[in-house]
């Protein structure tokens, strides 16, 4: 009886498009109680009270309310079926800012229509997901942020104005703030219902598209938001001369420190190559894939030399600066990547402790001391670092490739595309 009663709220509730009889679902136990009993006091016990029989109506409307907004709403159904308008770099690079203000103007109109569209994809993929895990409850909250993000963001009225503006721009930051753990809760949620993942390829793909789209949307909020700075450097969130050889310094100093704290001492790191190179490109995503790049160099250079802790082998970080994309590798010499677990370095990892004792680029390198880390705090807890920074990468039309040297080192690489509008691009 369990197995079909669980069957039918399955068929009823997987379903995104479908009208859900919530009253019949949900007033069951009440039908139940209201049943007719017989027996002496059969009478007595069919009537226990008014005000329970009432409570049962409340929870039920307040119950089928929940269940309707994630099922039933035909906006996000609407905004789910309209393509997404994706920018080149280059577009955002040269739009350039009019002394008016009309450049942030366009820029709220453009995000007033796409933001929307977006999270009404990402809303899709969550009802998609298989039940067991839909219903998990660190990801069902990810899935309540998003459609409370799309009804502020849809509801908002149409920008006409610097005051109108200045309004949807806070409420743009603010939802950003709300967002900034998401990556870490869908993390903790799929490492809570790990067992119940039957198709791996299936969540694979999931994460991929869900984890790309957050930078993408990220991206284009932090983009407008910046807009409204005067810095020369910068137009919004692209760097107009970005050096490689000062970001990755910044996230050598910060994991240092992180190794530093681990471990009592930390791998020096030289940087070689094209050191003098300049180009326009955008900070963010590096400042997600470096981080996690460099500190999981350094915990497999000490843990491969805990007898000689205050002795151990440089890490070498090269750039390689071409036309078309650059590249930037990070050598070390912690022993190299076992060849039994080789192939499953770039898959997300659902659990920490057992795995991530064979190899530290099985999860994530400090645990709960990069909480304080870049942008959005710990991106990739439980085993989600590689596959993110992979993710991220191939958003932005590159790539992150391994080489392990088993008993010597491991090399990775990562390359990207310039964004300048010479060659083909990336579109955020």
């Amino acid at each position: 009886m369990r197995g079909r009663v669980t069957g039918q709220a399955m068929e009823l509730l997987g379903s995104g498009g479908c009208r859900i009889s919530v009253t019949r679902l949900f007033l069951s136990p009440s039908a139940k109680a209201a049943a007719p009993v017989t027996g002496a006091h059969g009478v007595g016990r069919r009537f226990r009270s008014t005000s329970s029989m009432s409570s049962y109506s409340e929870l039920a409307r307040e119950r089928s309310k929940t269940v309707t907004s994630f099922y039933n709403q035909s906006a996000i159904d609407a905004s789910a079926e309209k393509p997404s308008v994706r920018l080149t770099p280059a577009t955002m690079l040269y739009a350039g800012k009019s002394p008016d203000g009309q450049h942030i103007l366009s820029s709220a109109r453009y995000l007033h229509k796409e933001l929307p569209v977006r999270i009404a994809h990402r809303i899709k993929g969550f009802r998609s997901l298989p039940f067991i895990i839909g219903c998990n409850p660190t990801i069902l909250q990810v899935h309540e942020l998003y459609i409370r993000a799309y009804h502020m963001l849809s509801d908002f009225p149409a920008i006409q104005d610097q005051e109108t503006e200045a309004r949807y721009s806070k409420m743009v930051k603010q939802l950003l703030d709300d967002h900034k753990d998401v990556v870490t809760m869908l993390a903790e949620g799929f490492r809570e219902c790990r067992k119940h993942i039957l198709d791996e390829m299936l969540v694979r793909n999931f994460l991929d598209t869900t984890l790309t789209s957050r930078l993408g949307i990220r991206m284009l909020a932090t983009h407008h938001i910046a807009l409204h700075e005067d810095n020369p450097d910068f137009v919004g969130i692209i760097c107009r001369r970005l050096s490689p050889k000062k970001i990755i310094e910044k996230w050598v100093d910060f994991a240092r420190r992180l190794c530093e704290h681990q471990y009592g001492n930390s791998p020096r790191v030289r940087i070689n190559g094209h050191v003098a190179a300049r180009f326009p490109f955008i900070p963010l995503p590096l400042d997600y894939i470096l981080p996690e790049l460099l500190k999981n160099a350094m915990r497999a250079t000490m843990e491969s030399h805990l007898d000689t802790p205050y002795n151990v082998p440089d890490v070498v970080v090269t750039i390689a600066n071409n036309d078309t994309d650059f590249v930037i590798r990070i050598s070390d010499r912690g022993g190299g990547i076992p060849h039994s677990i080789l192939d499953k370095v770039m898959h997300y990892h659902f659990s920490t402790a057992e795995q991530s004792a064979q190899d530290p680029r099985m999860s994530n390198l400090f645990d709960s001391m990069t909480n304080s880390g870049p942008q959005s705090g710990p991106m990739h807890g439980f085993g989600f670092g590689l596959p993110t920074s992979r993710a991220y990468a191939e958003y932005l039309g590159g790539s992150l490739a391994i080489q392990s040297m088993q008993g010597i080192g491991t090399d990775v690489y990562l390359r990207l595309r310039h964004i300048d509008g010479k060659g083909e691009s990336f579109r955020v």
